[in-house]
């Protein structure tokens, strides 16, 4: 029964609470030094019931933490053990940040809500102080940002993943930050490596995989069973005494049986290999078969008439068979091959006259 009512005159708070007090904002940022261990004050000025302290990070409202006296404290995936509330006095939202990293400079928004004077508000500007500030020339909005590339992998859904930031570093590496962005987002850190008073910190927040840090501050993300939604983009930040550097990788996930970049590139290669083969088959077929046609051409020239060698000899009619006594001899030449060149006449006998 307690509980139904304490959730009733919970709800008639949150209607008439616009209508007892607008909230008062400080108008003025208060601009905070970006260092290890930053506090973000957040006092609200009059005494009076806390019903709720959240932070939310402008301009995109991303939350940051939100207190309740009741429900206790809920802290967005990415400041998860990073950020504490400080609580000194019942109506002190102020909240500090640890391991802190260049991703946390912004403009945070704390809103304090009480009851019966309502809400209080702060802006606070976190600033990297060691840094001059860059100078603004224009209002219009920043151009997209164009990512490309260093390393692209192709994973299989439902496979097992390693994704390694290799860098040659060319200084000392102090801090290494691992980021991931979805397709139309912003970037997320998903992991930081650091150095810290010459101990190796390793803070993981990846909700799909575990960060591991080496040593050398090289960091890699392992994943299992990949899904589609671990497409995307990750970049490395590597902090050095001779600058920032950064590398990124992109991930593209495919169903299983889908695309494969090396199972297309094996059919590449059978398919020019089988082509090559059939090439040189076609070619060898037509060779001989020009070559059989030509020694077919040599020979029927060679049965031509016109190529046969001349016959000087003529074949002259045989005599008919003739009986001893008959005489008909004497005008039957006897058979011979004569040269049609020379011509002979017969002689004739002195009794054949």
């Amino acid at each position: 029964m307690e509980a139904v009512q304490k959730d009733y005159w919970y709800f008639v708070v949150l209607i008439f609470l616009p209508f007892l007090k607008v909230a008062v904002q400080q108008k003025e940022a208060v601009t905070v030094r970006l260092e290890e261990g930053m506090v973000l004050d957040c006092l609200c000025p009059w005494d009076g019931n806390l019903s709720m302290v959240s932070w939310t990070k402008v301009p995109n409202k991303d939350p940051v933490a939100v207190f309740h006296p009741e429900y206790g404290v809920a802290f967005s995936h990415q400041y998860r053990e990073r950020i504490e509330f400080l609580r000194t006095t019942p109506m002190d939202g102020s909240i500090s940040m640890r391991n802190v990293t260049h991703q946390d400079i912004g403009l945070y928004h704390c809103s304090v809500q009480t009851f019966p004077q309502g809400p209080w508000t702060r802006n606070i500007q976190v600033e990297d102080l060691d840094e001059p500030p860059e100078e603004d020339a224009s209002t219009e909005p920043p151009p997209q940002e164009v990512t490309v590339a260093d390393t692209e992998l192709v994973a299989e859904q439902n496979n097992n993943l390693t994704i390694r930031c290799n860098h040659q570093h060319s200084g000392i590496v102090s801090q290494v930050i691992l980021e991931k962005m979805l397709h139309g987002e912003t970037w997320r850190i998903i992991g930081v490596c650091k150095k810290v008073e010459g101990g190796l910190v390793g803070e993981d927040y990846s909700d799909r995989g575990q960060v591991n840090c080496a040593d050398s501050l090289d960091v890699s993300l392992h994943m299992t069973d990949v899904v589609q939604e671990d497409s995307g983009f990750y970049r490395c930040t590597f902090n050095t005494d001779a600058g920032v550097k950064t590398t990124s990788v992109q991930l593209t996930v495919t169903a299983p049986g889908g695309f494969s970049l090396s199972l297309y590139m094996m059919y590449i290669y059978i398919g020019a290999g089988a082509a090559g083969l059939f090439l040189l088959i076609a070619i060898l077929i037509v060779a001989v078969r020009h070559r059989k046609k030509n020694r077919r051409e040599e020979y029927r020239v060679k049965l031509h008439p016109s190529q046969r060698q001349p016959n000087f000899y003529e074949n002259i009619h045989v005599c008919p068979r003739i009986t001893k006594k008959s005489r008909q001899i004497r005008h039957c030449p006897v058979y011979a091959n004569l040269q049609t060149a020379r011509s002979f006449q017969t002689q004739r006998r002195p009794h054949d006259k």
